[in-house]
């Protein structure tokens, strides 16, 4: 699904309307640098959920994909990117039965 985001305008938006936008946000009201200086890691703070996150996780179902770099055209790349999240895999998927179908048996 394509984002609906309005991202030109998110954009063009200054430092100083980012900042005025979040502090009058009460649901989250920007961190004070007192706050800022005694955050730690979740691992110091709470290590065992986020042991018990990771150990839930399991492992990977299917075999890890290779990480590679392609050069593509920008309009090949601009259609698989407005298609939304999991353009990737749906190049990956395109690749994958282009292969299989043209395999020398």
């Amino acid at each position: 699904m394509p984002s609906r985001t309005d991202w030109k305008r998110v954009d063009a938006l200054t430092e100083e309307e980012i900042t005025r936008a979040a502090a009058a946000d009460p649901d989250n009201p920007p961190l004070t640098d007192d706050q800022l200086a005694g955050m730690r890691p979740a691992q110091e703070v709470i290590p065992e959920i986020v042991e018990a996150v990771l150990e839930r996780r399991g492992p990977h179902k299917t075999p890890l994909k290779a990480p590679v770099s392609i050069r593509l055209n920008p309009e090949v790349a601009d259609y698989f990117k407005s298609q939304g999240r999991g353009w990737q895999t749906q190049i990956n998927t395109i690749l994958r039965e282009y292969a299989k179908s043209h395999q020398i048996a």
